[in-house]
């Protein structure tokens, strides 16, 4: 057994999480489950394969940081179903 229920509890305890007795029991088994696959993978032989960040290989699709006009007050309230000086006008919210 990797982690007992003390163990659970005591990390339960710390999440501020409560658990009934048989809910601690089935989640020292699901965890031992996990921690007993953890060392099934720690078997395969990895020697030559390069460390990933990322599993698929994509790259990040950022745009170019540049320097772009915005938009005029006027333009950006063109399509404003209400506008008042200069701003966008909206329901009130807080009562």
């Amino acid at each position: 057994m990797k982690i007992s229920r003390e163990q659970v509890a005591w990390v339960a305890h710390l999440a501020r999480l409560e658990f009934k007795e048989d809910e601690t029991k089935k989640f020292t088994a699901q965890m031992n489950d996990i921690l007993s696959y953890m060392d099934k993978l720690s078997l395969v032989d990895t020697n030559g394969v390069e460390p990933l960040a990322n599993a698929t290989l994509r790259k990040n699709a950022f745009r170019a940081d540049d320097v772009r006009d915005s938009l005029s007050p006027d333009a950006s309230l063109a399509n404003a179903p209400e506008a008042r000086g200069g701003f966008f006008q909206v329901p009130k919210v807080i009562e």
